[in-house]
């Protein structure tokens, strides 16, 4: 009897540790769907497109007039669009519907947020299969359009679009930061603009532009609207640490503490604000009240003496010469810049059908006419190499003007700017929380623009632990999701296992007691 509960225990052991390695807590990976041999296109499809634009009437009438297009070529394919003005907005929504299955199809995003999205199970469609299907991947055979093949798109901003090892963003428009720049201004301080800014020049410049002004208080001669990525690209050029492709924080070291001082002093004497803190840089600067605003190239249009869409009177704007150059540079000779602009995605539906409908959209996105009328609304570039070197896209180019917003100077010189610096931008890893830890190095120096003095050590120290505090998953193990459906089964499997283990020791323990108490019996019989 001792042998076999000892080969029992034994046994149960062993299915207990196997159960363990197979059932740990986390999400399920989002499977690679497969695509059907054959588009139905005897079936109606109605699919939902989330699409963002500036506030920008032109950019809506582009997506209406791409979906007309698309429609031609397909016309079982129903296209209902709701346009957003905000990512964040995009961002909130498609959470709330994540839980009731009623995401949209095609969703302009970020892959910060579909590295949130896919802690979901199965729910944003991997697009590897998709890409590479001969029928209907990229320069697919059965396409109805003239799609582009896979090598047309910019690598560097399709590899972009890689999260969790899997391809689920698609990129559609590209954007970086530019550096915009009262020309006339800088000359009268006795400077000459340098081919690439650095930090230290930047820096001189405003300290003696908010000295010959120090008592104008609506006077800031640098602005910074994105604090996100004011931190992110000082943190890059000077190799410091701020995130791992792992997933690992390292933003809070010492050399970041040695930065933000560097950022409270200038702040401390007036010669650097933020966007949270005073208001649209742009504003400034068209006033002449600011020398230097670094704003994404997409917002171009609202930058310069001429801009086309300013929000302040025209008897406020001063008349000066506006250069558009990259941000400033730690190291001349290895720039680095943040590449950012939307993207899209595709939600996963129960019809593969439907999914496929969605992917033949998705693809016309990026056919040149689409990419090339999105792109001069604004300071963005196509995302494909086809449209870049069209003939309507370099003639678009190489014919600035002020005479209407298409050809407005500022906006193509800043479209030249990230053209230009394709190979020089970079974008932050990926993963769940990254959005976040995005916020808290913004965060950090919108403390440090708040001292009235250099800050110290420890109060750069009591700033970490403010923002640990405000974003407490700094601090926390990462949540690894709800337990998978295989994993629930294992664990019920566990504590039946465990019950059977307790109830066949209760009866062997039993068993064995009775069979005592009989010997006791007999033996006192005796």
């Amino acid at each position: 009897m001792k042998k076999f509960i000892n080969k029992y225990i034994l046994v149960l052991c062993i299915f207990f540790m196997t159960i363990c390695f197979i059932g740990c807590h986390g999400q399920t990976k989002n499977a690679l769907l497969p695509i059907p041999d054959e588009f139905d296109t005897t079936r109606n499809y109605e699919i939902s497109f989330w699409a963002k634009n500036d506030d920008n009437l032109v950019q809506q009438q582009i997506y209406d007039e791409t979906i007309k297009r698309f429609q031609e070529y397909y016309p079982n394919i129903k296209v209902n669009i709701v346009q957003y003005s905000k990512y964040p907005d995009i961002y909130n929504d498609v959470i709330k519907n994540i839980s009731t299955k009623t995401t949209p199809n095609v969703c302009i995003t970020y892959p910060d947020y579909v590295a949130t999205y896919i802690q979901g199970n199965n729910v944003v469609v991997p697009l590897d299969n998709f890409i590479e299907n001969k029928k209907y991947g990229l320069g697919g055979s059965e396409i109805k359009y003239d799609t582009i093949s896979e090598d047309e798109i910019y690598e560097k901003f399709l590899n972009e679009g890689i999260v969790d090892g899997k391809q689920y963003v698609i990129p559609f428009m590209r954007s970086s930061e530019a550096t915009y720049v009262n020309k006339d201004y800088v000359e009268r301080l006795g400077y000459t603009l340098p081919e690439v800014l650095t930090w230290d020049f930047i820096w001189e410049v405003s300290k003696k532009a908010k000295e010959e002004r120090q008592n104008e208080k609506k006077f800031n001669p640098f602005i910074y609207k994105s604090t996100d990525n004011m931190m992110i690209q000082m943190t890059k050029q000077l190799g410091y640490g701020f995130t791992t492709d792992d997933g690992g924080i390292e933003l809070f070291n010492d050399d970041v503490a040695n930065l933000l001082m560097e950022i409270s002093e200038y702040a401390s004497i007036d010669c650097f604000e933020t966007f949270a803190r005073v208001s649209y840089p742009g504003n400034f600067f068209n006033r002449g009240n600011c020398v230097f605003a670094i704003d994404s190239t997409a917002g171009a249009t609202w930058m310069g003496s001429n801009a086309p869409l300013m929000d302040i009177p025209e008897e406020e704007v001063e008349n000066f010469e506006t250069v558009v150059l990259p941000v400033p540079q730690y190291d001349v000779n290895n720039p680095q810049m943040i590449s950012q602009g939307p993207s899209v995605c595709i939600f996963n539906k129960d019809d593969n059908q439907e999914v496929l409908a969605s992917w033949l959209f998705v693809q016309f996105l990026l056919n040149d006419q689409t990419q090339i009328d999105y792109a001069k609304t604004e300071g963005y570039i196509p995302v494909t190499k086809t449209a870049v070197n069209s003939s309507e896209y370099q003639y678009y180019l190489n014919n600035p003007s002020n005479e209407s917003v298409e050809f407005y100077k500022t906006k193509i010189d800043a479209s030249k700017v990230v053209i230009n610096n394709v190979e020089n931008t970079f974008i932050t890893p990926v993963f769940y929380g990254s959005s976040l830890v995005r916020q808290a190095g913004g965060n950090l120096i919108e403390l440090a623009a708040k001292c009235k003095t250099k800050a110290t050590r420890e109060e750069i120290d009591e700033m970490y632990k403010k923002t640990q505090e405000k974003y407490s998953f700094l601090t926390q193990t990462d949540d690894l999701g709800p337990y998978p459906t295989t994993a629930k089964v294992l664990i019920i499997s566990l504590i039946v296992v465990w019950i059977g283990i307790g109830g066949t020791y209760l009866y062997i323990y039993l068993k064995n007691k009775k069979v005592r108490n009989n010997n006791v019996e007999k033996s006192n019989k005796i």
